[in-house]
This record gives C-alpha cells, sequence and structure tokens, in this order.
C-alpha cells in the first residue's frame, strides 16, 4: 500500500481465515497501534482481550459464528469508571467510542501488516462477561477475529458499494 487511501480502500472484513497463527510481534504491532489511538480526555478505558487459547476460542465460538476460523479473536471492552461523561447528557459516556476509535487503528495496522480482521457486533454483550469472567465495571463493545484470509476469500460483493458523498455528507 502506498497511501493511507490506499490501504483504507483494500481494507474488508474477512469472513475466512486460514488458521494460521498471527506472528507474536505482528499481534504485538497491531496492539500497539491500538495503544497510541485518541480517547476522549486521553482517558483510555478500552480493554482488550486477546483470545488465542483453545479453552478461549471455543468459549468466543459460542458467543458468535463469526470468528470464522481464525486463530486470534479481540474481545474489545471498556471501564465504565474511566469513560469520559458528556456535560448535559446523562449517562452518556465516551465508552463505546474510544473502544472504535482504539478498535480501527488496530483494524488497520492489521490491514498494513497483511492480517485480515473482521469487526463483529453479532453477540450478547452480557453473555460475554459472563464466559470470560469479565469485570462488572467493563462493558463489551465488540470481537475482532484476526488472521490470514483462507483461500479463495474475498470482499462481499457490496463491499465497494459506497452512497455519493452528498448522500453522507452536509455543509453547514
Amino acid at each position: 500500500m502506498n497511501t493511507f487511501f490506499e490501504l483504507a480502500k483494500a481494507r474488508y472484513s474477512v469472513k475466512g481465515f486460514d488458521g494460521k497463527p498471527v506472528e507474536p510481534e505482528k499481534l504485538q504491532q497491531i496492539l500497539d497501534a491500538g495503544n497510541v489511538a485518541p480517547t476522549a480526555k486521553n482517558n483510555q478505558p478500552q480493554r482488550i482481550y486477546v483470545i488465542q487459547s483453545e479453552d478461549a476460542l471455543a468459549k468466543a465460538r459460542t458467543l458468535t459464528p463469526c470468528t470464522y476460523k481464525a486463530s486470534t479473536v479481540l474481545l474489545f471492552t471498556y471501564n465504565k469508571d474511566e469513560v469520559f461523561l458528556y456535560p448535559g447528557a446523562e449517562m452518556v459516556s465516551s465508552g463505546a467510542e474510544d473502544v472504535s476509535i482504539v478498535a480501527t487503528h488496530i483494524m488497520l495496522e492489521a490491514a498494513d501488516l497483511g492480517v485480515g480482521s473482521c469487526w463483529v457486533n453479532f453477540f450478547e454483550p452480557a453473555k460475554a462477561k459472563e464466559l470470560f469472567n469479565l469485570p462488572d465495571n467493563e462493558v463489551p463493545v465488540l470481537l475482532m477475529p484476526l488472521g490470514y484470509p483462507a483461500e479463495g476469500i474475498a470482499p462481499l460483493e457490496n463491499h465497494m458499494k459506497k452512497k455519493a458523498l452528498d448522500q453522507t455528507v452536509k455543509y453547514l
């Protein structure tokens, strides 16, 4: 990839992995990219659980059919005690958006390293908390399988179908 825009266009949600483990040095670089992501007030409420053991992967597979045979699945949560609370908005916090920014950094760094990913929110957060014995103050947001695309895996047909900018961007 030559530019960020080219990387962003080329990245897609991998819906089938070959099962080959992500090399530890690549996984570390991917996690480091998440660690430099901005969060509201730099509170860094995100928590990332690296699911790699057979036992933990089996638990993840009971949560969702969308692990796609990945050798690594990341579970993203946020700590409710560390979020920024918006002024004038009762109980509205930065938690989900902070995690989303971190996850996007991770997803794009993975793509830059040739590692596929998929953003998965098709699971029950309460069940994830129970299965992985998460602290009461943590809120699960998403799962992200990581790995190398299996042979024949390509972007879904609708991957490049984008609305025209005038349908999504408004100048005030």
